[in-house]
C-alpha cells in the first residue's frame, strides 16, 4: 500500500507524552492511525496510561538529541510530528543549553535524517511576531521580530523546515485548556488557576494583545493537515481562534465572569517580561476549511472545573 492512497498512517510524534501530545495521540490513534511517541519523561508525566491498550500505539523512552535512538523510528514512520521542546521562554531562559540542543540542534539532525518523501508536520510559534506592525496586525506575510530565544530559535528551524518537500508549519497560537499533562504556566491557564485559587492577579501591560488556541484544536488542526496534505504542504498557517485576539485585561474580564470575585489590579510600574502584543489573521488556514471548535469561555470553564481538582506546582514548565 502506498503512501497516497493508505487509510491510515505510521506516525512518530516526539514529545508525545506532553502537553500538547498527550491531548493529540489520542485524537490520531482515533483517527485510525499508528502512533509511536518517543518522550525522555522529564516531568515524570502518566499521561499515556490511558492509550496503551491501544495495539496502534508504541512508545520508546528516549532523547531525541541521539541520533541512535531517533533514526530506527524515523526509519518506519510515514509521518512525523515533532513535539518534543524546551517551551516557553521562561525554561529557555532557565536551561539555555539544553533548549539550544533540543528546540535546535536535535530538529536539525531529524531535518538531514528524513527522506524527502516523509512528511512532516510541526509546530512553530506566532509569538515570533513579537509586536507586530504599526497596528499590531500580523499574517504570515508578516516580519518576524522573535523576541525571547525560544522564539528566535524557532523562527530559524522553521526556515529550515519549508525546505523540506513535504512540510506544513503551524504557528499556534497561545495554547489553553486542559490536557492529561497539564501546564498551569500558559497564560490563560495561569490566569485561571489564579482566579479559582488566588482570586486575583496583577496586570503589567494590560492592553499588550495576543491570539489563543484551545488544545483540543491544536490536535485538530494536525488531523487536518494530515487529512488534506497535498493541498497544504510547503505552506506556513497561522492557528488561532479568529475571535479571541484579546488583551490581558480582556482575558481577565472573561474569565470574570465564571468566577465572579476575581479581581485584577493594573500596576503602575513594571513590565511584563514576555513583550508580546499583536492581532493575528488566522485567515489563510481557514480558508483550507479548518476551523476551531471550543471557544475561549468554553476552554475557561473547563479550566475552572480543572483547577477545583488540581492544587499544586508541578503542572508547569517552569
Amino acid at each position: 500500500m502506498t503512501l497516497e492512497n493508505a487509510l491510515s498512517f505510521n506516525i512518530l510524534v516526539t514529545g508525545g507524552a506532553g502537553y500538547l501530545g498527550s491531548t493529540m495521540v489520542p485524537d490520531l490513534l482515533a483517527a485510525g492511525h499508528r502512533v509511536t511517541v518517543l518522550d525522555n519523561f522529564m516531568y515524570r508525566q502518566t499521561s499515556l496510561h490511558h492509550v496503551c491498550h491501544d495495539p496502534r500505539f508504541d512508545v520508546v523512552r528516549g532523547d531525541i538529541r541521539s541520533a541512535d535512538t531517533l533514526r530506527p523510528l524515523l526509519a518506519q514512520a510515514d509521518i512525523v510530528i515533532p513535539l518534543a521542546a524546551y517551551v516557553g521562554a521562561p525554561l529557555c531562559a532557565q536551561d539555555p543549553v539544553g533548549a539550544q540542543t533540543v528546540n535546535h540542534d536535535a530538529i536539525l539532525m531529524m531535518l538531514d535524517l528524513l527522506s524527502p518523501e516523509q512528511r512532516i508536520l510541526m509546530p512553530t510559534t506566532n509569538s515570533a511576531y513579537g509586536s507586530g506592525d504599526e497596528n499590531h496586525f500580523c499574517t504570515e506575510e508578516s516580519p518576524l521580530r522573535p523576541i525571547s530565544k525560544y522564539a528566535v530559535d524557532k523562527v530559524e528551524i522553521e526556515k529550515r523546515l519549508m525546505e523540506h518537500p513535504n512540510a506544513i508549519s503551524f504557528r499556534l497560537a497561545t495554547v489553553f485548556g486542559m490536557s492529561p499533562r497539564m501546564r498551569i504556566d500558559l497564560l490563560v491557564n495561569d490566569f485561571t488557576y489564579r482566579a479559582v485559587h488566588d482570586r486575583f492577579v496583577v496586570l503589567f501591560e494590560s492592553h499588550f494583545k495576543r491570539n489563543y488556541l484551545h488544545v483540543r484544536d491544536v490536535a485538530r488542526a494536525f488531523r487536518h493537515g494530515i487529512d488534506h496534505f497535498e493541498a497544504m504542504r510547503g505552506q506556513i498557517y497561522n492557528v488561532g481562534l479568529s475571535d479571541a485576539n484579546v488583551s490581558k485585561y480582556e482575558l481577565c474580564e472573561h474569565i470574570r465572569r465564571q468566577v465572579p470575585d476575581f479581581t485584577f489590579p493594573e500596576a503602575p510600574v513594571g513590565q511584563d517580561p514576555d513583550q508580546r502584543n499583536y492581532i493575528v489573521s488566522n485567515a489563510k488556514i481557514e480558508a483550507t476549511g479548518y476551523r476551531p471548535q471550543v471557544s475561549l469561555d468554553a476552554g475557561i470553564a473547563e479550566l475552572v472545573k480543572g483547577f477545583r481538582m488540581l492544587r499544586n506546582t508541578l503542572h508547569g514548565n517552569v
